[in-house]
């Protein structure tokens, strides 16, 4: 049997969008189309006063994001979604060892949650295609995109090295599995 099919959507918050972000709509779609065709789906969701309050608008997933039926919340208040959460608890009861993350902000909760998932030896295929952050005072977003792709892809962790592929590629291995 195949392993499961497993997202994580980091972050897609109607909060976290109130700064504009790269290439929202293109990303959406593409994360809509991995959680179709997971099996399981874990939505992770920042708090913190401010805007992001649970149960506020705010902290709600923007109305785009396609939830479905079945899907896991875990709530975090750091940027990595291991820090001080139920999340390997989580993926301990679900049996899950592997997964696809996407997100948002690249540079900080899915680079974060990347790096720990993986110290923490679990398989992790980021959509290079599916995540997104907002232009900052160093760099564009579109640069540190492409950057974090490329540190992904050359992250050093004997192994249990990141993979990076476009959402169209997840999409195609899963069809074939």
């Amino acid at each position: 049997m195949s392993e499961k099919r497993v997202v994580m959507v980091v972050d897609m918050q109607q909060g976290v969008f109130e700064t504009p972000r790269h290439q929202r709509e293109q990303c959406v779609s593409r994360i809509n189309q991995l959680t179709k065709a997971a099996d399981t789906v874990i939505f992770i969701q920042h708090t913190e006063a401010g805007g992001l309050e649970e149960g506020s608008e705010g902290f709600a997933l923007l109305p785009e994001v396609e939830q479905p039926a079945g899907a896991f919340y875990v709530t975090k208040t750091a940027c990595d979604s291991f820090y001080n959460t139920g999340l390997a608890a989580l993926l301990r009861e679900q049996d899950i060892n592997a997964f696809v993350i996407c997100g948002c902000a690249t540079d900080y909760c899915v680079d974060a949650t990347i790096k720990n998932g993986v110290s923490r030896g679990y398989h992790i295929t980021v959509a290079e295609d599916a995540h997104t952050t907002a232009n900052r005072p160093a760099a564009q977003a579109q640069i540190l995109i492409n950057h974090h792709n490329d540190v992904w892809r050359n992250f050093i962790a004997p192994l249990n090295p990141p993979k990076v592929k476009f959402t169209e590629t997840i999409l195609e291995n899963w069809k074939a599995n």
